[in-house]
């Protein structure tokens, strides 16, 4: 996982071959203006969906690792609290190739209710990237928020 200022996004570049495309359309697009969808940067490779995530509270917030792809998450109207820990402590769920996603229930029977090793405050004009050995938990907020998903073929 990584976390840092959007302005700093270009100091990541060398770590995928596709994070200088993401570079450039954060340059280039004001994700505030960006209709809610799917918004194709490199076909299937690169893409970023618009969102207005609901009201979520730390319970009610489902890890989900992916395996094909990297997701960097940026908050566009406000605040988000994430929480993180690494795939490897997260219980067995079932993995949806199609979407690329597994899905964790924190109230299925046997989960540990406190999987996160680590919560943090992702502020706009932030984001985080996850790798696929990262569970997160994004979009916990008392208001709902609209945010930006990149996903990048790892």
């Amino acid at each position: 996982m990584i976390l840092d200022s959007i302005e700093q996004f270009g100091r990541y570049a060398g770590l995928n071959p596709r994070f200088a495309a993401v570079a450039e359309f954060l340059r280039t697009h004001d994700l505030a203006t960006m209709p809610s969808g799917t918004h194709h940067i490199q076909g299937d490779d690169l893409f970023v969906n618009i969102q207005d995530a609901p009201a979520k509270t730390r319970e009610q917030a489902r890890f989900e690792t992916h395996r094909r792809m990297i997701d960097i998450q940026i908050p566009v109207s406000g605040d988000e609290e994430h929480g993180w820990c690494p795939a490897e402590l997260l219980p067995q769920a079932e993995y949806d190739e199609a979407a690329d996603i597994s899905l964790y229930d924190p109230v299925a029977p046997g989960t540990n209710p406190s999987l996160a090793t680590t919560y943090f405050t992702l502020r706009r004009g932030q984001f985080a990237i996850y790798f696929p050995s990262d569970g997160h938990a994004p979009a916990v907020t008392p208001t709902g928020l609209r945010k930006a998903i990149f996903k990048v073929k790892a």
